[in-house]
């Protein structure tokens, strides 16, 4: 394997920052629950918002690269409402919205 589990990691977070183009100052507002190596060329690399209980899984690949099509997982539907979001910032909140209604 040519990554670490840390490098995957960052690796994974800045491709979810990138995709949804969150500032630099909305990045600690996203933590790495957790790293997986599988089998011995790729991980997935579990992300959160801090205290949410959504997920993205990005792969990321022994090359550096993520595959675009992560997996967005919540247990809130979109059709529940967003009260839960009222205290996160209004981007971080959009892109919950956004993932939610995408599911």
């Amino acid at each position: 394997m040519l990554l670490t589990a840390n490098e995957a990691q960052l690796i994974a977070l800045e491709f979810i920052l990138n995709e949804w183009n969150i500032a630099e100052e909305y990045r600690d507002w996203f933590t790495v629950i957790d790293c997986r190596l599988i089998g011995q060329s790729w991980y997935i690399v579990e992300i959160a918002v801090a205290g949410f209980p959504d997920r993205w899984y990005i792969q990321v690949y022994d090359t550096g690269e993520c595959d675009p099509n992560y997996t967005f997982i919540s247990p809130i539907r979109g059709c529940e409402g967003y009260t839960d979001l009222k205290d996160l910032p209004e981007l971080i909140a959009e892109v919950l919205v956004c993932e939610r209604n995408a599911r």
